[in-house]
Protein backbone atom coordinates (compact mmCIF):
# COMPACT_ATOMS: atom_id res chain seq x y z
CA UNK A 1 0.00 0.00 0.00
CA UNK A 2 1.18 3.40 -0.88
CA UNK A 3 2.43 5.71 1.77
CA UNK A 4 -0.56 8.65 2.18
CA UNK A 5 2.60 11.26 2.25
CA UNK A 6 2.06 14.22 0.03
CA UNK A 7 5.25 15.80 0.22
CA UNK A 8 3.71 18.58 2.46
CA UNK A 9 5.39 18.05 6.14
CA UNK A 10 4.52 20.32 8.38
CA UNK A 11 3.41 19.66 12.14
CA UNK A 12 0.17 21.74 13.17
CA UNK A 13 0.73 22.16 16.97
CA UNK A 14 -1.23 19.08 18.04
CA UNK A 15 2.09 17.29 16.28
CA UNK A 16 -0.27 15.92 12.87
CA UNK A 17 1.16 15.95 9.37
CA UNK A 18 -0.55 19.14 8.02
CA UNK A 19 0.01 17.59 4.75
CA UNK A 20 -1.02 13.71 5.28
CA UNK A 21 -2.49 13.97 8.43
CA UNK A 22 -0.94 11.14 10.32
CA UNK A 23 0.76 11.52 13.59
CA UNK A 24 4.56 11.35 14.10
CA UNK A 25 3.84 8.07 15.56
CA UNK A 26 1.86 6.30 12.34
CA UNK A 27 4.55 7.98 9.98
CA UNK A 28 7.45 6.43 12.06
CA UNK A 29 5.69 3.52 11.81
CA UNK A 30 4.08 3.29 8.60
CA UNK A 31 6.67 1.05 7.07
CA UNK A 32 6.27 -1.66 9.89
CA UNK A 33 2.48 -1.71 9.85
CA UNK A 34 0.71 -4.92 8.35
CA UNK A 35 -1.89 -3.80 5.72
CA UNK A 36 -4.94 -4.14 8.66
CA UNK A 37 -2.55 -1.66 10.74
CA UNK A 38 -2.47 0.93 7.42
CA UNK A 39 -6.61 0.54 6.59
CA UNK A 40 -7.00 1.78 10.36
CA UNK A 41 -4.44 4.47 9.67
CA UNK A 42 -6.19 5.60 6.71
CA UNK A 43 -9.77 5.20 8.36
CA UNK A 44 -8.43 7.49 11.04
CA UNK A 45 -7.09 10.09 8.43
CA UNK A 46 -10.47 10.12 7.12
CA UNK A 47 -12.20 10.88 10.60
CA UNK A 48 -9.58 13.53 11.24
CA UNK A 49 -9.91 15.65 8.05
CA UNK A 50 -13.62 15.55 8.90
CA UNK A 51 -13.04 17.14 12.63
CA UNK A 52 -10.93 19.73 10.96
CA UNK A 53 -12.59 20.35 8.27
CA UNK A 54 -9.90 20.01 6.15
CA UNK A 55 -10.74 19.43 2.00
CA UNK A 56 -7.57 17.15 1.46
CA UNK A 57 -8.14 13.74 0.46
Amino acid sequence: MKSPCVKICRLDADNVCEGCGRTVREIRLWSSYSEAEREAVLSRLSARRALSGSAAD
